[in-house]
């Protein structure tokens, strides 16, 4: 494991600040990680973004749990600032990265946060390794057991994925194309002026640099190829998820309306669903106080 205060790259793009948000760059698994880092001390949140974001996508929660909380937002592989090797975009693989950055930092036990991709990933990570996570708050995510009749009607809502994952057209997508990436991120808010231009061109722009862009196709497409079939057997109803964890969903969310967000039953007994109105599938940018409220009462019970 190294770490590092070196920011590569940030001549071309430079990093976009925050109060009170320091960075530095850990290896772990091969992977040379950013980790955007705030909060003086407290109990460890590690809070995972979706996609086409990055640690910036917290930058509106952070001040709001930075006296309660120590806060470490990792850039996943492919995004932001860190590798984007070209390979191991697959859930497993995302995973581990996870588990050995936590290994990397001394980290044995963290509560949790993540996002879309964040909050799927915080979900296989609570069922591969229940003890290093004492709760997860999991926003706008499918967890691993909705009811098939209520998914499959809504499947259309993904089009947007299509060109993503599709071989060497992703990439292309998301490199020339910064305002289809603009657009998506507008969709999926219900106001969607809680955007400023800034946000939007970073956003875009991160997600379009060259190897990032190819990171993105092959996300996509390893969830496609792998996490859907999975969903689709009914592998996931082999596991039961042990950690305590809330769910938030947005009520205007276009991905996953409320009508997807079933009970899971026996397979999650600790598994709150709450529908939050007025909003869509960015809750870390309509509603951060809304977060900021659940993680305190979450992690502190």
């Amino acid at each position: 494991m190294t770490t590092g205060t070196a920011q590569p790259d940030t001549a071309n793009h430079p990093m976009p600040t925050a109060p009170g948000v320091t960075h530095r760059w850990v290896t772990a698994g091969g992977v040379r990680f950013h980790l955007a880092e705030a909060g003086a001390g407290g109990d460890p949140l590690l809070l995972l973004h979706t996609f086409p974001q990055h640690w910036y996508a917290w930058h509106r929660v952070l001040p709001l749990l930075t006296r309660d909380h120590r806060l470490i937002c990792p850039d996943l592989r492919g995004a932001g600032w860190s590798d984007a090797p070209s390979h191991g975009y697959d859930t497993d693989t995302r995973v581990a990265d996870i588990l050995a950055l936590l290994d990397a930092i001394g980290l044995d036990r963290v509560g949790l946060i993540g996002h879309g991709w964040g909050g799927w990933l915080g979900f296989m990570l609570c069922l591969r390794d229940p003890g290093r996570f004492t709760h997860h708050l999991a926003l706008n995510s499918i967890h691993p057991w909705p009811l098939h009749r209520r998914l499959a009607p809504n499947a259309w809502r993904y089009w947007h994925t299509a060109p993503l994952e599709t071989p060497l057209v992703g990439r292309a997508v998301l490199r020339h194309l910064p305002g289809f990436t603009q657009g998506l991120l507008r969709r999926r808010t219900a106001d969607p002026s809680v955007w400023t231009s800034q946000e939007l061109e970073e956003y875009a722009h991160t997600a379009g640099r060259p190897g990032h862009d190819r990171a993105g196709e092959l996300l996509n497409r390893a969830y496609a190829l792998h996490d859907i079939p999975r969903l689709v057997r009914g592998h996931y109803k082999q596991l039961r998820l042990t950690t305590p964890t809330v769910l938030l969903a947005g009520e205007r969310d276009v991905t996953l309306p409320p009508a997807v967000m079933t009970d899971p039953g026996r397979y999650a007994e600790e598994l709150q669903i709450r529908i939050v109105p007025g909003v869509g599938s960015h809750l870390p940018q309509e509603q951060p106080e809304l977060i900021a409220e659940s993680a305190r009462a979450l992690f502190r019970g």
